[in-house]
């Protein structure tokens, strides 16, 4: 990982450190009749305001790399790392800019909430960017100043330096720093509009992502403990259709995490987790049997799905057959059955509880299908429905073998746990 540690000692130095300085020399040299130059910055007027829509989220993609900025690991922690990572348009990339007055805005995460923040109120090339509550410090402001194609640069209001991919790298995980504004290609960012703007974000409503590449899986592959799958797209299970017991195609372990992946028909019974684990960043293009199963058969497992969306899923896209929590946060569901179930007539009856956070459905029936003989809870927040659809189903779980029976829908309080103001139509 190219990233280093929020509070490791100096800054990295490279050969390019002297080169910046020539370059501020011949700078300050060549426009000292044709233009204005303060403090070693070469400066070239501010973007016009107008073209900031603060009611609008932001992919920033950085001219040299490539690459977008981008909260590290999807982490919610102030001092959380902000790094370049391959342009997915996850919520974890997605900022909105929030006026501050005077030609400066805070960059709000779509995911956290939080705010860049050049760390420690650091004036020194190479500082630490990370994320932080907003507090609308000058360290936390930026504003932006033009370069040529289009692009911008983000000025601290601070320290007077501009936000850069560190020692121009290209690579995942490369960390974001501060240096000398030198209106250099991994110093200007383009701004591309994704958002329809104006919530507080983390609602799962972001665009679909595009593949990297395409990788035939035609069996079962062994993720371990952690797998990243680079935003390529994976099929090649399966006949795509709703048949019983397919193969899925990818086994989780206990523990483990899988990110970055795009499943496509045939995706079999998509995702296995054997224990507790994280689903990052997964989008399925087309749900099979299943987008992913929940097995552990431990009452403290926790089972986490945090972004990416599914599509197609004409039965449910979540089948929790084990026992224990699973967590649906910032995640988009389209054109499904049920987002959610609660196995009803598995061959070992457990206690199963479902959290969902940030979840946009569109076209899609039911969000979640639970058992209330066996004390399952459906909790809900920040629920975004377009059109129309169930929130919460509850069934009596049956032996394997008989069919569960529907006995009612809604709020309770009991088992199915939100309010009216926790669901917005559209």
């Amino acid at each position: 990982m190219a990233f280093e540690s929020r509070l490791s000692g100096s800054p990295p130095r490279g050969p390019r450190r002297g080169w910046r300085r020539l370059f501020v020399a011949v700078a300050t040299m060549v426009l000292a009749m044709t233009g204005t130059v303060v403090a070693g910055t070469v400066m070239t007027g501010p973007a016009h305001a107008a073209s900031v829509d603060t009611s609008a989220w932001y992919v920033l993609v950085n001219r040299h790399s490539g690459n977008a900025l981008d909260l590290y690991d999807f982490q919610t922690n102030d001092g959380a790392a902000i790094v370049q990572w391959a342009r997915n348009d996850g919520n974890q990339q997605q900022w909105q800019f929030v006026d501050s007055g005077g030609g400066y805005y805070r960059l709000k995460s779509r995911h956290s909430g939080k705010v860049l923040d050049i760390y420690e109120w650091s004036t020194a090339g190479g500082a630490n960017v990370v994320q932080w509550a907003d507090l609308n410090g000058n360290n936390q402001q930026f504003r932006l100043a033009d370069s040529e194609g289009g692009h911008v640069r983000l000025i601290n209001r601070n320290s007077g330096m501009a936000l850069e991919t560190w020692e121009w790298a290209t690579a995942n995980g490369s960390r974001v720093s501060q240096y000398t504004d030198l209106d250099g290609h991994n110093q200007q960012w383009s701004l591309v509009k994704v958002g329809s703007g104006g919530s507080s974000g983390g609602d799962g409503s972001g665009p679909w992502p595009s593949s990297t590449g395409n990788v035939h899986t035609p069996t079962t592959r062994n993720a371990g403990t952690f797998f990243d799958g680079g935003m390529k797209r994976y099929y090649g299970i399966g006949d795509g259709g709703q048949g019983e017991s397919q193969d899925p195609m990818f086994v989780v372990a206990n523990g483990g995490t899988i990110q970055n992946v795009i499943l496509d028909a045939p995706a079999g019974d998509g995702i296995h987790c054997e224990g507790s684990c994280t689903i990052r960043n997964v989008w399925w293009n087309d749900v099979g049997e299943d987008a992913a199963t929940f097995k552990s058969s431990s009452s403290s497992a926790t089972y986490l799905v945090d972004g990416g969306g599914a599509k197609s899923g004409s039965d449910k896209v979540f089948q929790h057959n084990g026992a224990g929590k699973l967590t649906i946060r910032n995640f988009q569901v389209h054109g499904s059955g049920k987002l959610y179930r609660a196995c009803g007539n598995c061959s070992s009856s457990y206690q199963r509880h479902v959290v969902m956070d940030g979840v946009t459905a569109r076209s899609t029936k039911v969000l979640a299908g639970i058992n209330t003989n066996w004390g399952d809870t459906a909790r809900f927040s920040r629920i975004t429905v377009y059109g129309s659809a169930t929130i919460c189903e509850k069934y009596k779980g049956v032996p394997k073998g008989s069919e569960p029976e529907k006995i009612g829908s809604g709020a309770d309080g009991v088992n199915c746990l939100y309010s009216s103001s926790d669901i917005t139509y559209r």
